[in-house]
């Protein structure tokens, strides 16, 4: 749970514990989604594929309780980002490690991303004019508003979960400095169902800022029909 320090420098560039920890993270996603899904079987799934199959479903329902019939297009992103936080949050209960999720350039990537993937989506589900004209509706006056609510939801999506692992730490290390090891077990299941709700709730502010990109022409559309209906009844 130490702060994250230079392990090693190439040149001008600093490698980080936080960036080890998360080549680590990316490492074992990548072996273990290897070896998980190089037997996969549909007559008789063993127990590793059952339990995948598992958190697969899960999060295709939830994304398609918010987004209904575009769980298939976003389930790689979020499936992924809901994964990767949930594991890197629960990094700080191994000896010697932190979470790179108590690493405020981590979580600050991650919301950069959301932010790219809400636009990404968004002009692929309407379209380039289309999405952007939603900044101008109702009126163009409002276009400073929209473009500052873009950039201080990401900032807040990146320090609400800084905040809430580093405190997590921060309060079991406190703890156990104080109590020793009498208390191990209450601190220990705090810290997986805390790193789990926060792994959630990061996933789930991500869904909703990329359903409100790809909906946001639906709403614009919404929004200037009832002008032109006032219009039309104003000139008859």
């Amino acid at each position: 749970m130490e702060a994250a320090g230079v392990v090693f420098s190439i040149g001008w560039l600093h490698i980080t514990s936080t960036v080890v920890t998360t080549w680590g993270l990316l490492l074992f996603f990548g072996v273990g989604c290897w070896l998980a899904t190089r037997r996969l079987s549909a007559d008789k799934p063993g127990l590793v594929q059952t339990a995948l199959e598992g958190v697969v479903q899960s999060i295709d329902s939830a994304i398609d309780g918010v987004l209904p019939g575009r769980a298939e297009l976003l389930l790689p992103f979020v499936g992924t980002l809901w994964l990767f936080v949930a594991v890197a949050n629960l990094t700080g209960l191994i000896p010697e490690l932190h979470s790179p999720t108590a690493d405020l350039s981590t979580t600050a990537a991650l919301a950069f991303l959301v932010f790219l993937s809400v636009h990404w989506y968004g002009i692929r589900s309407a379209g380039l004019k289309e999405y952007l004209k939603h900044y101008l509706t109702p009126s163009p006056i409002l276009l400073p508003f929209h473009l500052l609510g873009e950039f201080s939801r990401t900032i807040a999506l990146a320090m609400r979960l800084f905040g809430n692992i580093m405190s997590l730490e921060m309060a079991a290390l406190l703890v156990l400095l104080v109590a020793g090891l009498l208390v191990p077990v209450p601190i220990l299941m705090l810290h997986i169902v805390e790193a789990l709700v926060q792994a959630y709730i990061f996933g789930t502010l991500a869904l909703i800022y990329i359903a409100g990109g790809m909906q946001s022409h639906e709403a614009s559309e919404n929004t200037e029909a009832p002008q032109s209906n006032d219009k039309k009844g104003s000139t008859t």
